[in-house]
């Protein structure tokens, strides 16, 4: 069957990406933010995953607010780069998994939860930033390294769904994918955040110390995380910072008890905060009958910070 094999929650900076298209990585600022992503770039390229779900929300590309879904599905052959305003960022068409979107789509209504299927959609910075950090910088004609599943969470408009809802959309997803009959492993990224406010009175807000302690719990305590209302959110981490509850659903695609990988967290990116975390799923025992009888110890992934 397939399953989810790890989760991945990055901030998804508009600059950033501009940042890689004008080929500024390099320069001091932007250093600091790209080397972060070095190591987890290395762990995607030994992970190999068949596919990615990637959990983000649009930035009135493919929608706006004559039409505001809570929840879209992607389950199209291919979703073309949006234009933003200055012209599609110059990477690869991302090419989707129609089989298994139109499967999860389906499981996961019939379990309630009301999605709006997308045939047709163009992506925004919000998914091809953080695909850009994980897989790296790849040519308009290249291809990225496998297919993508989106997922857009309107986080934009007033009312956003709730952490506890985007958690159990999660725990739908994991079972979904689960159900597939074809043997895939399965990325998901939860991206957004961390706190930040674009504009009014507050902009430039950053909180370093609820960022840190949402990373936290993340990893050992979501249960936490779920009971957080919008208002803390908004309090806490800015308007902007409600973007977090995308890296719930994320969270609740996982096992109960994950490892976590690694950990990235920096000061400012244009006027947000930086965060990153990949949280795998502990290594499940085979239910087929070994040829010869032994023990195999599990390996334990070693747990690796990095602090700006």
């Amino acid at each position: 069957m397939a399953r989810i094999i790890a989760g991945i929650g990055s901030s998804h900076v508009p600059a950033i990406g501009a940042a890689l298209d004008n080929n500024k990585t390099e320069e001091p600022y932007w250093k600091r933010v790209f080397s972060g992503f070095e190591k987890s770039q290395e762990w995607m390229r030994q992970t190999k995953p068949d596919v990615a779900i990637v959990v983000y929300n649009d930035h009135a590309s493919a929608f706006s607010v004559e039409m505001i879904p809570t929840f879209a599905l992607g389950c199209a052959a291919e979703f073309p780069p949006a234009d933003e305003g200055w012209g599609p960022r110059p990477v690869p068409v991302v090419q989707g998994h129609p089989a298994l979107a139109s499967h999860i789509a389906q499981s996961v209504i019939l379990d309630e939860f009301d999605l709006t299927v997308c045939n047709k959609m163009e992506v925004d910075h919000g998914m091809t930033v953080p695909m850009n950090l994980l897989f790296g910088k790849i040519p308009k004609e290249g291809h990225w390294p496998c297919p993508v599943i989106p997922l857009a969470v309107n986080v934009v408009m007033y009312p956003p769904p709730t952490g506890h809802r985007c958690f159990m959309l999660g725990r739908a997803l994991k079972k979904a994918v689960e159900s597939y009959p074809d043997d895939l492993r399965v990325v998901i990224f939860g991206t957004g955040g961390l706190s930040h406010q674009i504009s009014g009175p507050r902009a430039g807000l950053i909180n370093s110390k609820w960022d840190k302690a949402f990373l936290d719990n993340l990893s050992s305590h979501p249960e936490k995380l779920v009971k957080i209302p919008h208002i803390d959110y908004m309090r806490e981490a800015g308007a902007e910072g409600i973007e977090m509850v995308m890296w719930l659903i994320m969270r609740g695609a996982l096992d109960d008890k994950v490892d976590e990988v690694y950990r990235f967290y920096t000061v400012p990116a244009s006027n947000t905060a930086v965060g990153h975390i990949i949280l795998a799923n502990r290594a499940k025992a085979s239910k087929r009958k070994p040829a010869v009888k032994h023990k195999r110890a599990a390996a334990q992934t070693k747990v690796e910070r990095i602090r700006s």
